[in-house]
Order: structure tokens, then sequence, then C-alpha cells
């Protein structure tokens, strides 16, 4: 059998109520993986209903080795990575499937993505329109091994696509607090690593980190949810470097996956 042209990637955990639109959404691809750590929903059945292959780990590393976890499942000349909340537009899948057909081209392209917050297209702010490199040729690419706000490491050249990557960040205020939550927990490891942190740190970077996203990038345009994505960025980066200060605590294997940058915090 030849070797698929096109894999798209995702790791799961427990995403049974919005894994069938992500899926259905790169149904254009040669082959859909799914790798899932644990789920107790069902995330695994609908996967395998819609034709993914599913993969397990009983583990969880952070997002950066297990998206190098599924990249090893993948076949395919091109590696597309979706995660479980977000949703390909037929503007970016025709964008897609045009590069991986090209004879020649870069190693890797750019994509847009668009987020919203609980149903509400976000415009401005931390959370205004990024991008993130998202195909990319299998042999040439790896996710960094950080345990949250990981990346895909690929040598140039770059490319851009067309269409947008839509991104349902959050369903609710209570997932929006809970994310915040567990990412500072996981970016406090890296901080403690480095020797940063604290309660002096955690003061000026939250304060910065407010600042920036609610009235250096306009975030106030975005109303009542401009307000309240800055005040979440601003309380997760306050927690980031305040937990860095602190005693490592005991690992928590549990860890529920999802987009792992899905909060914009890079202070």
């Amino acid at each position: 059998m030849p070797s698929p042209l096109l894999s798209v990637t995702v790791i799961t955990k427990n995403e049974a109520h919005r894994i069938e639109r992500c899926l259905r959404s790169v149904e254009f691809a040669d082959e859909r993986i799914v790798l899932d750590s644990g789920s107790t929903d069902a995330t695994v059945e609908i996967a395998r209903r819609l034709g993914a292959r599913v993969e397990t780990s009983s583990d969880w590393p952070g997002f950066g080795p297990q998206k190098n976890r599924a990249l090893d499942f993948a076949r395919g000349e091109w590696v597309f990575s979706i995660d479980a909340d977000e949703e390909v537009t037929p503007a970016l899948r025709d964008a897609v499937l045009a590069a991986v057909r090209a004879p020649a081209g870069p190693h890797a392209y750019w994509v847009t993505r668009s987020s919203s917050f609980c149903g509400r297209e976000i415009r401005h702010g931390d959370w205004r329109n990024d991008r993130v490199l998202r195909l990319f040729r299998r042999a040439h690419a790896r996710f960094t091994d950080d345990a949250v706000h990981e990346r895909v490491d690929c040598p140039p050249p770059h490319g851009e696509l067309a269409g947008l990557l839509l991104h349902d960040s959050v369903d609710s205020m209570q997932d929006a607090v809970e994310k915040t939550e567990r990412y500072a927990r996981l970016g406090a490891e890296k901080l403690r690593a480095r020797g940063r942190g604290g309660p002096v740190s955690a003061l000026v970077h939250g304060a910065w980190t407010f600042l920036r996203g609610y009235l250096l990038r306009l975030g106030f345009l975005d109303g009542r949810a401009g307000l309240t994505i800055a005040a979440l960025n601003a309380r997760g980066t306050f927690l980031r470097y305040r937990l860095a200060g602190m005693p490592a605590p005991a690992a928590n294997p549990g860890e529920r996956t999802g987009a792992a940058d899905s909060t914009r915090d890079r202070a």
C-alpha cells in the first residue's frame, strides 16, 4: 500500500463534546490519528465511529511530548496538527490540499487562527488572530518538549496558508478558570527550573499582562469579553510566577489535554 500523503494528528482526553466537529473538518486527510490519554467519556468511541485511527497512552508527559507521540504514529509525508477545540474552514482545507500536492515548496506553513470566548469571536487583545505553524513535512519537524505552550520546531523555508483555523477556546467561565489554573501550574514548572518566580515577579508580570492585553492590544474593544480575557490572562500569569516561587508540588498524572496555548499567556 502506498504511504498516505497527509496525516492529521490530535491528542485528546474527555473531548466528546467537540471531537466530532474537529474530526469532520479534516475528513479530507488520508489518515486521522487520535492519541487519547485515558478519556472516561465517549471520545474514543466517537473518533472510531468517524473513521479515525485511535491510539492510547497510559500516562501524561505534557503537551509537547504527547504531540510527538502522536506524530510518531503518523505515516504521511505531510502532517497537519490540530487541537480538539479547533476546526478547519473550507478555505483552509483547500489551501492545505494545494500545498501538499504542490511538487515543491516550503517545509512548513503558518495558519491564521481565529479564537472565540464562550461563543463570541475575539478580534483584539491577547486572543486576537494569531499565527500557528501546523502543516509541516514529517521528516523535518518535531514538537518542542514543553509541558505547555509547545510549538513546532521546523527549519525554514516556511509559507503561509489562506483560510482560517477556528479555535473554540472555552465553553464557559468555569472552563476558562480551570484552564487558566491548570496552565499556570504547568508553566510554573518551567519558570521554577529557570530560577524565576516569587510574589514580586508575580505582581509585576500579572499587572503587565493585563495592561498589555486590555490597553496596548485594544482588548477593551471586545467589551466585557475583552475585560474578562485580560483579567484571566493576568490571573494566569500571576499564579504562574507565584507558584514558581514555591516548592514543586507532587506530580499529577491526570492532567486533561486540550489546546495548550488557549490562554495566549506569553508574559
